[in-house]
């Protein structure tokens, strides 16, 4: 692997950390909510995915300047973009409970928040394995892992919609947390993208 290659694979890496670190935040906001603090989370929470984003334009920037690339430009540009959008979908679910003026959170975001974290525990370990992807033996399971998760994303959204309009009586209250659980939902989505973007990149480059 060429020197400079390596800042693609740390930068990713990086990355990846950030996502895990905005979702290990989002459980502990949900954890001990408190809907008078909501914009001093808001605010944490953005310095993380401002941290993202300057990852992101790091990326461009050398994808711009760079003659050769360890893979095609356009796939690390894709994964770069999918790393990002993890980050930036944390963010939104936190900006939801702000907008939609949550004062109390049920178990079911909580349990939701803990499986995004977990999804972004694989796509570290993903990112890790990444450089080495032509002799990993680790990476196809993590993303099959990672894909199960969102299966139980999945299922976890099916079920907190059917309680919640089966129990909930307030208008107002189930179109406020049906909003908050799809943003949950296309954060996993956006989790499984990120694997599915590494399996394409490696059936391409082996």
């Amino acid at each position: 692997m060429a020197k400079g290659d390596k800042f693609y694979f740390e930068n990713f890496a990086a990355s990846a950390e950030l996502a895990k670190k905005a979702a290990l935040y989002l459980v502990e906001c949900l954890e001990n909510y408190k809907s008078e603090e909501i914009e001093t989370m808001l605010k944490k929470m953005h310095e993380i995915e401002h941290s993202a984003d300057v990852k992101k334009h790091e990326m461009d920037k050398a994808l711009a300047k760079a003659f050769v690339t360890p893979v095609d430009r356009e796939d690390l540009d894709m994964l770069s973009h999918n790393l990002d959008k993890v980050t930036d979908k944390i963010e939104e679910i936190l900006q939801k409970f702000y907008i939609y003026n949550v004062q109390s959170v049920d178990s079911s975001a909580i349990d939701f928040a803990k499986k995004i974290v977990k999804s972004c525990e694989l796509i570290c370990e993903l990112m890790n394995e990444f450089e080495n992807f032509k002799r990993s033996k680790k990476i196809q399971s993590l993303v099959i892992a990672l894909n199960d998760v969102e299966e139980e994303c999945d299922t976890l959204y099916l079920t907190s919609l059917r309680a919640l309009t089966k129990n909930q009586t307030d208008v107002l209250e189930v179109v406020s947390l049906t909003k908050i659980y799809d943003c949950f939902e296309a954060c996993a989505d956006a989790c499984e993208h990120v694997g599915d973007s590494i399996g394409s990149v490696i059936m391409k480059n082996t």
